[in-house]
């Protein structure tokens, strides 16, 4: 009876040598996925703010730059691949898409001197650098919070706990490709 005893808690202390590092490396897993998931977050609601302010920018320009279609084309194409974006990763390269349509819609407005002058525009372009500022703060939060994730998840013995237990890496918000190169404006 003596040696059952001693089996039952043996083996109870070997479940809880096993348990509760295992638990704690869960529970640890679990809010750095929730810390990556409310950044996430924050982004979403700056590109958001983005989205919603672009259609009144482009609708105050409009009639005095009827020349830059192609401009105001891939800003619907960016806006309509934002909201087809099902996935983080079609998330991130849509709006990397918007991104890429804004810059060249601002520095298309910044060579129209008659609209500069405009209140609405400026006010509206105000607003959208503001935005811009917000979301790159963001991003930029993000992907260090992304960081401490991934190296969580890729580190040993973390990274043992993580594969059982289904956690991936996430995504790090990138430039979108020829983001290195000023956006190109032509009046001809």
């Amino acid at each position: 009876m003596k040696n059952s005893w001693k089996i039952i808690i043996g083996i109870a202390i070997v479940l809880l040598i096993i348990g509760i590092p295992f638990v704690a490396t869960y529970n640890s897993l679990n809010k750095k996925q929730n810390e990556v998931d409310a950044q996430w977050a924050n982004v979403e609601s700056k590109l958001q703010r983005r989205y919603d302010l672009i259609p009144n920018l482009v609708n105050a320009v409009k009639g005095d730059m009827k020349q830059e279609k192609e401009v105001f084309g891939a800003i619907a194409d960016a806006r309509s691949a934002v909201s087809k974006a099902s996935s983080q990763n079609e998330q991130i390269k849509a709006a990397g898409q918007m991104e890429s349509a804004v810059s060249r819609l601002i520095a298309t407005v910044e060579n129209y001197p008659e609209l500069k002058s405009s209140d609405n525009v400026t006010r509206l372009m105000d607003e959208l650098a503001g935005t811009e500022n917000r979301i790159s703060v963001e991003r930029d939060k993000y992907n260090e919070v992304v960081k401490s994730y991934n190296t969580k998840v890729k580190s040993a013995p973390t990274s043992f706990v993580a594969g059982m237990l289904g956690f991936e890496t996430k995504p790090y918000f990138k430039a979108v490709e020829g983001a290195d190169k000023a956006p190109e404006v032509n009046f001809d």
